[in-house]
């Protein structure tokens, strides 16, 4: 944990580096907590320090109330960061996080005149592209982990463990009505760089959706695909640290 920067719940910086250039902020998929990001900064730039984001509701946060919507989130989220945005900064999220992260991108920038240097989008289609898989926010427990099996991104372990799951439940049940009930409203495209990855296998978002990203911004659009389903940062962690390191390169 940084010591010369206030910590607080929502923030864990894994990483000091006395040279560092460029501040990212990385922001998880439903159910998941700033622990996914543990062991990236071993890989990343020496001038690049990492700032996970910690959603209640899991991790440390378990018994906090979860956000089921988006927009209070953003506006929570952007009064948590303002401190900590005084020095160059990228935003990275995947799936639900990438959501979070565009969203925090255009409310920072309208409210604030703050935009990221760049914005990196993994595992999502384009805001602006209709939701295809149908809702499952509030489907009965035993349909809904159903469906969590076939996403993949749950442990079967896990799943296997009723009193964990009924623990689990709330968290990503108010993750997934927050994707589920987002409502994407047009807007001026970003002025930042946007870097988007996709799974090659991935079968809740295609390439022809992650690609849709490119009208988002006016500023230069990068798409990077990778082996692997929903879940590839994870299964193609150090080709994908590679990437994201080589990108990280350009910016410092």
């Amino acid at each position: 944990m940084r010591e010369n920067l206030p910590s607080t719940s929502w923030l864990v910086f894994s990483n000091f580096r006395s040279q560092e250039k460029l501040r990212l902020f990385c922001f998880p998929y439903a159910g998941g907590g700033a622990s996914i990001f543990r062991n990236w900064a071993a890989h990343l730039p020496a001038e690049v320090e990492l700032c996970a984001i910690q959603l209640p509701g899991r991790g440390h946060r378990l018994m906090e109330p979860c956000f089921s919507q988006l927009t209070p989130l953003v506006h929570t989220l952007a009064d948590i960061l303002l401190p900590h945005l005084e020095q160059p900064f990228a935003f990275f999220g995947h799936s639900m996080g990438a959501l979070i992260s565009f969203e925090l991108t255009r409310h920072l920038n309208k409210q604030f005149h703050i935009c990221p240097s760049q914005l990196f989008v993994s595992g999502h289609g384009a805001p602006q592209l209709p939701r295809l898989s149908p809702p499952i926010h509030n489907l009965p427990d035993e349909k809904f982990c159903e469906e969590l099996r076939r996403l993949n991104g749950t442990p079967e372990e896990i799943l296997e463990q009723p009193e964990i799951v009924q623990l689990l439940l709330p968290c990503l049940r108010a993750d997934f009505a927050m994707c589920e009930t987002y409502c994407y409203l047009a807007d001026s495209p970003l002025t930042c760089p946007v870097t988007a990855f996709g799974g090659l296998q991935d079968q809740e978002v295609s390439r022809e959706q992650i690609e849709g990203w490119n009208t988002q911004t006016n500023a230069p659009f990068l798409l990077k695909m990778l082996p692997g389903n929903h879940f590839f940062l994870h299964t193609s962690e150090p080709l994908f640290l590679q990437m994201l390191s080589q990108e990280l390169h350009r910016l410092i």
